[in-house]
């Protein structure tokens, strides 16, 4: 998959009023009495509705550029998650995101740190990540695959699988 850029320091590509609209939703969100009418909505607001049928999302979460994130149905993104969504981050239906998940595409350039390197990072269906665990700039997770908590997931993960450790290697095949 392509590697694409983004200048920081051009405002047409660093888009600051996504950046504002995420930040204040965040707050809210993360503020809000979870289970409510209220917080529903904010969610889908977040995430410009482009969230699955009787998924949810709980609080707190930080999640930076909402207009790059889909998410199917029937998932569930547990407390304390972090999307640094630049590169797009796509999240296939029945999906268990665990506690203080980072799921991260993007990155800055290691000689110009004002410019974002972006790859979108892609869970596909039924896939599990573990509580703590990381997934980096432009990685598929598999279907029905499991990432094991504190994971640093480097590389794409085969469907079927389980990854653990930092960089992630293949612990089991299902």
């Amino acid at each position: 998959m392509e590697e694409f850029r983004i200048d920081m320091r051009k405002p047409e590509e660093a888009d600051p009023a996504e950046g504002i609209r995420c930040s204040q939703l965040c707050f809210k969100i993360n503020h809000t009495m979870p289970y409510t009418e209220e917080y529903d909505a904010l969610v889908k607001e977040l995430f410009m509705d482009n969230i699955g049928e009787n998924s949810r999302v709980m609080p707190p979460v930080t999640v930076v550029r909402g207009n790059k994130v889909r998410i199917g149905k029937n998932v569930v993104v547990m407390n304390n998650s972090l999307f640094m969504a630049a590169g797009g981050i796509n999240i296939e239906d029945d999906v268990i995101v665990a506690a203080n998940a980072q799921l991260i595409s993007n990155n800055h350039d290691f000689y110009d740190h004002a410019v974002l390197t972006c790859k979108p990072v892609h869970l596909k269906h039924n896939c599990w990540i573990g509580a703590g665990a990381t997934i980096l700039p432009g990685v598929t997770i598999g279907e029905n695959a499991v990432v094991a908590a504190g994971a640093v997931v480097t590389k794409d993960v085969e469907d079927n699988t389980i990854v653990g450790g930092n960089p992630a290697k293949l612990i089991k095949r299902l």
